[in-house]
C-alpha cells in the first residue's frame, strides 16, 4: 500500500519541501502546495461535472430507449450505443475523472499524514514541527479550530456540489444516501481531523474552501450549458416543425 502511494507522494513531496524552500513556513507552503494541487485537478473536476449534467440533458431520450426495448437487452445495448455515437456521449466520462483523483488525493494524505516517510530531507524534520497560526506544532492535531473550519468548509462544499449534480437522474435515484452523507461526511472530517496532524486538516481546510470557489465557477458554466440545451431544443422543434 505504501509502496504504490509513495509513487504519488514522493513527488508531491519534492514539491511541497521546493515550496518549503522558497517561502521558509511550513503552514504557508501547505496553503500554496493545496492552491497547485486543486488547480491542476480544477480541469479533472470541470469534466466530471460537465458530463454529469450531459447526462441530464440526455436522460429522457435514454429512458425512452429503455422503456421501447425493456424486454429485449441485447437490442437495448446496441441502441444505447448508437444514441451515445449520435450524441458523442461517453457514459464513463464522468467517472474517469473521479479515479484519476482518487490516488492523488491518497498519495497528498499519506505524504502530510506521515511526511517523514516520503521526504528525506533534514531541514523539513524542523519544519514539520513549526507553528501557524494559533496552532503551535503542526506535526501534532489541532483539538477544535481547524477541525470545525474544515468540517463546515466539507458541509458547504458537498452541499454545492451535490446541488449541481442533483438534476442527473443517477443522482436522483441516491438522493436520499446523498443527503444523510450531507450531514455525516463533514461531521466524520471533524472527528478525524482532530486526531490528524494539524499540517494534513490544514490542507484539508483550504481544499475544501478552494472547492467552494471552483463550485461557485462551475455554477455558472452548468446555468449556462443549461440555457444553451434549453434553446437548442426549441430550435429542434421549430426545425421539426417546418420540417412537416
Amino acid at each position: 500500500m505504501y509502496t504504490v502511494l509513495g509513487i504519488i507522494a514522493k513527488p508531491l513531496g519534492m514539491l511541497l519541501n521546493l515550496l518549503y524552500g522558497f517561502v521558509d513556513n511550513y503552514g504557508i507552503s501547505i496553503i500554496i502546495f493545496t492552491v497547485i494541487v486543486k488547480l491542476c485537478l480544477y480541469p479533472l473536476y470541470i469534466k466530471q461535472i460537465k458530463s454529469t449534467a450531459r447526462m441530464a440533458d440526455l436522460q429522457p431520450k435514454m429512458q425512452e430507449i429503455q422503456n421501447r426495448y425493456a424486454n429485449d437487452r441485447e437490442t437495448m445495448n446496441i441502441k444505447m450505443q448508437e444514441f451515445y455515437k449520435e450524441e458523442k456521449f461517453n457514459p464513463m466520462g464522468g467517472c474517469l475523472p473521479m479515479l484519476i483523483q482518487m490516488p492523488i488525493i491518497m498519495g497528498l494524505f499519506a505524504l502530510l499524514r506521515n511526511p517523514m516517510r516520503y521526504m528525506t530531507d533534514d531541514n523539513m524534520i524542523f519544519a514539520f514541527h513549526e507553528s501557524f497560526l494559533w496552532i503551535k506544532d503542526l506535526s501534532q492535531p489541532d483539538p477544535w479550530i481547524l477541525p470545525i473550519i474544515a468540517g463546515v468548509a466539507t458541509f458547504f462544499a458537498f452541499t454545492m456540489n451535490r446541488a449541481l449534480q442533483d438534476s442527473a437522474a443517477a443522482a436522483n435515484q441516491m438522493q436520499g444516501m446523498t443527503k444523510m452523507m450531507q450531514y455525516i461526511f463533514p461531521v466524520m472530517i471533524l472527528w478525524m481531523a482532530r486526531s490528524f496532524p494539524s499540517g494534513l486538516a490544514l490542507y484539508w481546510a483550504v481544499s475544501q474552501i478552494i472547492q467552494i470557489f471552483f463550485n461557485i465557477h462551475m455554477s455558472m458554466i452548468r446555468k449556462k450549458m443549461k440555457r444553451e440545451s434549453e434553446e437548442r431544443k426549441i430550435r429542434e422543434k421549430l426545425e421539426k416543425k417546418l420540417s412537416q
